[in-house]
């Protein structure tokens, strides 16, 4: 048996649309989140999971609530931690952290997490899912690592889903 993880992005919050690195900060979601839960829950109903998990921080749960589901939540499935950044725009950070993000795997949050940390944290938890199909309401930062890990780089829209087989670390339909 395989374990098959429907990741979802949560909703729209009024920090993404400033484009402010929010990280661990809780922020709810805006009227346009919301209504992207609410689209994404018609788009998953028919589907079927063996368990539905979700961040702990109110934009992922607000996100799976407003979806109809009820989630699990594990502070293993937050966004990076993004430290002395939280907060700040992208036009704010000095071109070296602007590289650094983009490459993605080597950066490290100052105050927060680094890439590592983040894989480590995440990983484990997808390590310690039992085979099925399991639903995941989560952060872009642990998407975009879950893609990489498994042989391609995604970075969903808000409230949009990527698919994959953590079994044999590949994307795939479920």
């Amino acid at each position: 048996m395989v374990t098959l993880v429907a990741l979802v992005r949560h909703g729209e919050t009024p920090w993404n649309a400033e484009r402010r690195f929010q990280g661990w900060t809780d922020v709810e979601l805006n009227d346009a989140g919301r209504d992207q839960a609410r689209r994404l829950g018609d788009a998953l109903s028919g589907r079927s999971f063996d368990a539905v998990w979700s961040s702990d921080l109110i934009r992922a749960t607000e996100t799976a609530r407003i979806a109809g589901y009820e989630a699990v939540a594990d502070l293993r499935l937050r966004e990076l931690d993004f430290g002395s950044l939280e907060g700040a725009v992208w036009d704010q950070l000095g071109p070296e952290t602007q590289a650094a993000l983009v490459v993605f795997d080597d950066f490290a949050a100052p105050g927060g997490e680094s890439i590592e940390q983040l894989r480590q944290r995440v990983t484990g938890f997808l390590d310690a899912l039992g085979p099925g199909r399991h639903l995941l309401f989560t952060h872009g930062g642990v998407i975009r690592l879950v893609a990489r890990e498994c042989g391609f780089d995604g970075f969903p829209g808000h409230a949009e889903v990527v698919e994959v087989d953590w079994t044999n670390r590949t994307n795939t339909v479920l």
